[in-house]
């Protein structure tokens, strides 16, 4: 299991002369919105970094998919790009064992072999900085972007769902008043 998570990144940000700060806030659980609140960034600056188990067509693979917090992502999409079948979010068990964090907290770096580092593009062109938790619910790493790209260099892969995707996705249907 990946240990000492911020301890790690900080370290890695200031070896590559990154131009970055760590906060320090309330734990605000699991919510993008409610950490952005916190942090004083715009929802869209957070990168939620997903951990996703691909599997089927031979394809058995760990991935941290990274896009902007006020995005949702098609995992089908990743599924498709790396060959697999199906993609799922990997269980509380596996998230620990391949980042060392709980869910809520995982950053968007991967520091295990096993554990396949994407971004969707959108990422960077956006915002000139990322905000995310980094290994903690209670600390949080805002970093230049162009520094976390040069330092980090994830592979870029689309896997936003569509504006339509997702509206159609939260439409509840409507109940037949006449049964």
């Amino acid at each position: 299991m990946i240990e000492n998570v911020l301890e790690k990144l900080t370290s890695l940000f200031s070896e590559n002369h990154a131009n970055f700060r760590v906060l320090e806030h309330e734990a605000a659980g699991k919510s993008s919105r409610s950490v952005a609140e916190i942090r004083g960034t715009a929802l869209g600056q957070g990168a939620k970094a997903l951990v996703c188990h691909l599997k089927g067509n031979g394809v058995k693979l760990y991935v941290l998919a990274v896009l902007p917090a006020d995005k949702q992502a098609d995992l089908g999409k990743l599924a498709i790009h790396f060959g697999a079948r199906r993609a799922s979010l990997a269980s509380p068990d596996e998230v620990m064992e391949l980042t060392g964090c709980v869910f809520g907290a995982v950053p968007p770096v991967s520091f295990h072999p096993d554990l396949k580092l994407v971004a969707d593009p959108s990422l960077f062109t956006r915002y000139d900085e990322l905000a995310f938790n980094a290994g903690l619910l209670d600390h949080s790493i805002i970093i230049n972007t162009r520094d976390y790209q040069r330092i980090i260099h994830p592979e870029t892969v689309s896997f936003l769902k569509e504006t339509s995707e997702i509206r159609e996705s939260e439409i509840k249907p409507r109940e037949n008043p006449a049964v």
